[in-house]
Parts: C-alpha cells; structure tokens; sequence
C-alpha cells in the first residue's frame, strides 16, 4: 500500500518543479500564480498576487472557472512545503494544462529566503 509520501515522491518525478529564485522570474510570466493550501494557511500569509483554491476544491473550482479553461495557461502553484503543490500539479497535467510549474519547498522555502510575503490587514475597530 503506498503512503502520502510515496504518492508524493512519484508526483515529483512527473512534473516541473522550480527553485523560490526561479520562481520569481515564472511568477511575472505566469498568466496564474496558485496557493493551493487551506484557508487558514492563507489568510495568514501567502505569495503577492496568489490566487487561493485549496488542493481538495481545485480540479472542481478549475472546471467551474471559464476564465481558468484555456490549456496552454501558465501556472505557477505552491502550497507550504511543496507536497500539495506536486499533488495538484499532476492533477493538473492530468486536465490538458500544459505549462504548470511548482515551486521547490513551498511557501516555507519562499518566505525564509527573504521573499515578499502578503498578510491582510485586519481593520481597526478605534
């Protein structure tokens, strides 16, 4: 029986995975950026400009989105440690999408290499 591990390990030998540094330069090419982490995950921080669909809603939210539909896209997607992002990165191959890129270690390995990081503000109640 395999592990999420094991899972995950195999999902890495089948797609692109690209460096925080690299990334940078994918991000400003990339036509969506994607946090595929939980909501919480999200709303505590996350990459400027990500659009969040976590990884259990993503081939439904895809599948719902015209705007998202067009195969040759460019898309860069993360989650915290790179797991998730290579899940969904095959699951996306596995629609058509063509030009997926995931980023190495995740949103962990981006925001301790010194990358700018979006945390919403709360309102002030005063």
């Amino acid at each position: 029986m395999k592990t999420a591990h094991d899972l995950v390990t195999a999902a890495k030998q089948r797609i692109r995975e690209i460096t925080p540094e690299q990334a940078v330069a994918a991000i400003k090419d990339a036509d969506i950026l994607l946090d595929v982490r939980e909501t919480d995950e999200y709303a505590a921080g996350h990459i400027p400009g990500a659009i969040h669909i976590s990884r259990g809603m993503l081939e439904f939210k895809l599948g719902n989105m015209p705007e998202l539909s067009a195969r040759d896209l460019k898309i860069v997607l993360y989650c915290k440690t790179s797991g998730r992002a290579a899940l969904a990165a095959c699951a996306l191959a596995e629609m058509g999408y063509l030009e997926v890129q995931s980023i190495t270690g995740g949103f962990d390995a981006w925001s301790a290499a010194g990358y700018p990081v979006a945390k919403p503000e709360m309102p002030s109640f005063e």
